[in-house]
């Protein structure tokens, strides 16, 4: 799967370079052969890029991995010179631009979007500069794209039919990013790592309030994607985008993520953590946009608007490319040396923006259904409003980061994860003895329903000890010094909201294996007591401090077993383990 792309890299400058005329009608989309009601299939979507393919050598398609229902993961590359050798990419500093579409196949606008701006780009009808290289995923949810219906999006205008959310094993793939649960992701990860882009956009439709806007745009959050990376994305590279979309007559704002549906008053940004696309790109130092067509929209409307949209992406990243590339390398270079990362965050409601923001009215009027109260938009009513926009954050716990991570070799799930996602890993060529600090999940709370096929651990709290341990030839040594850092951080860490932890991939610890009977294990721990004075001050101690405690037998047999050698180490310590600097 890994090298897969090469195969057919290799083989472009065979391909024909055969130009087709600007009305050749063999190249209309399903979208525009229907003006602007239906959106490509499956079949279509691919038929359609294999005949881009077969017709210009400046457009390939691959696979770069497999999904959950079997069929491949494709990606289509496209360069203005049919230059597909990645290492010169890099040498001319062309601008990558990675274009996921259809994690949620019920929101296509992407699909369509894409497939005229490739066709468009080959035949010459727009210019895509020479130093930007186009990715394209088509479809990247497969499973959710062949479950097609019209009615699972029963907020949506149109198109006539469309995809389901779930994946084929009802996943929603927009949190996989972290947990890894489908082969989908696993596919994408790699081709993440591999192409390394500036800017990922992910293509999306809104859910929640009735606005007047059009696009609406979820940016990585900047304080999160940190350094010069988020200073720039944030005070420079978004506004041009707003720029360029004024003047193609878009109204366009930050995504709404206020879902009391009550805009009117402004909202606060959508933190995106690294289980959403965006979160895990800004791990990568990558510049990552999610637009968010409105729901309500037409069809037609929101599809040209994603078009619009990715044209002024691609444009202004040409422009821009230089800097883009300096403050991704500058920010990376500094993260290898940097101390201490934050692992959570919540929003700064001291610092807002002021935006301008056009909405309808809302009110309540008696349900036709219940009788009781709704809410509903007049649209005989909008305005336009300056609302506060809160977009800063702060972080509320931060980590030292280690030298190096050191995972049991047995824990092969967790490593295949982790080499998706780029990360260099060693392995023990004999066994070790090394100093290392262990955790110890101290308490957690669990969710008590599934979230996406886990019951997600939060608020977890933990203490460290500092010991040499013994590790095996073929167990895993991770360093920190290299581009994967932040991500290491960030689901090594037991206490991360997003962490490999909350996500149960751990849970075998949390649970003891041996105890004792009580009426053998008396005898030990009386003998054990009076040749311990510690022991016996503590357990002393506890029984004065503790009037349960004290009046319980059980519990006083409990408390000296747990301080005794007879209580396995391994309860509750986290397997993987920190080398400190």
């Amino acid at each position: 799967m890994r090298f897969l792309i090469l195969s057919f890299l290799g083989l472009v400058c065979l391909l024909p370079n055969l130009k087709a005329s600007p009305v050749d009608t063999s190249l209309l989309t399903p979208f525009e052969k229907s003006k602007g009601k239906e959106s490509a299939t499956y079949v279509e979507a691919n038929d359609f890029y294999k005949k881009l393919a077969s017709k210009y050598r400046n457009i390939i398609t691959g696979d770069v991995g497999i999904t959950d229902n079997g069929y491949p993961l494709k990606v289509v590359l496209y360069t203005r010179d049919g230059n597909f050798k990645k290492e010169e990419w890099k040498k001319d500093g062309r601008l990558i631009i990675l274009i996921n579409n259809d994690i949620h196949p019920g929101e296509p606008d992407g699909v369509d979007a894409s497939m005229m701006l490739l066709r468009d780009a080959v035949t010459g009808k727009i210019a895509i500069p020479m130093n930007v290289v186009l990715a394209v995923i088509p479809m990247y949810n497969i499973g959710g794209a062949l479950n097609r219906n019209n009615y699972s999006r029963a907020n949506q205008n149109g198109p006539e039919s469309y995809g389901f959310r779930g994946n084929s094993r009802n996943l929603d793939l927009n949190r996989d990013f972290i947990k890894c649960d489908a082969a989908e992701t696993i596919g994408l990860e790699e081709q993440f790592a591999r192409l390394n882009p500036d800017i990922f956009i992910d293509n999306h439709v809104s859910d929640g309030a009735d606005y007047q806007h059009i696009m609406t745009l979820l940016a990585t959050q900047h304080d999160k994607l940190g350094g010069q990376t988020g200073d720039y994305m944030y005070k420079t590279f978004t506004p041009l985008l707003y720029t360029d979309m004024k003047q193609k007559g878009y109204d366009m704002v930050p995504y709404v993520a206020d879902f009391s549906n009550t805009p009117d008053k402004g909202w606060r940004e959508f933190f995106e953590s690294p289980r959403f696309s965006s979160g895990y790109a800004a791990l990568f130092q990558t510049i990552a946009y999610v637009p968010e067509t409105h729901m309500l929209k037409p069809f037609k409307d929101r599809v040209i608007a994603t078009y619009d949209l990715m044209t002024c992406i691609i444009k202004e990243g040409s422009a821009n490319v230089k800097e883009i590339k300096r403050v991704r390398a500058e920010d990376k270079a500094a993260n290898l040396t940097k101390k201490e990362f934050a692992l959570d965050w919540q929003v700064d409601t001291a610092r807002y923006d002021t935006i301008e923001f056009k909405g309808y009215e809302a009110g309540y009027k008696p349900s036709l259904v219940s009788g009781q109260p709704r809410l509903y938009y007049d649209h005989k009513k909008p305005y336009t409003k300056k609302v506060p926009f809160y977009d800063h954050f702060v972080p509320t716990k931060m980590v030292k980061a280690p030298k190096a991570y050191i995972v049991p070799r047995a824990w092969v799930p967790i490593i295949s994860i982790l080499r998706a996602s780029g990360v260099h890993i060693v392995r023990f060529e004999n066994d070790t003895d090394i100093e290392v600090t262990a955790y110890y999940i101290d308490k957690y709370e669990t969710l008590p329903h599934p979230y996406e096929k886990h019951y997600l651990h939060k608020n977890v709290q933990v203490t460290t000890t500092k010991n040499k341990m013994h590790f095996s030839v073929g167990d895993y040594y991770i360093p920190t010094d290299q581009n994967a850092k932040r991500y290491l951080i960030e689901t090594l860490e037991p206490t991360a909201p997003d962490a490999f932890f909350a996500w149960n991939f751990f849970d075998g610890i949390l649970q003891q294996k041996e105890y004792f009977s009580d009426y053998v294990f008396e005898d030990v721990a009386a003998e054990l007591v009076q040749k311990d004075p510690l022991l016996k001050a503590q357990l002393q101690q506890k029984v004065k401090e503790d009037t349960t405690f004290a009046k319980s037998g059980a519990a006083q047999l409990d408390f000296v077993y747990r301080h005794s050698r007879y209580f396995e180490p391994s309860v509750n310590r986290y397997p993987v383990y920190r080398v400190e600097e």
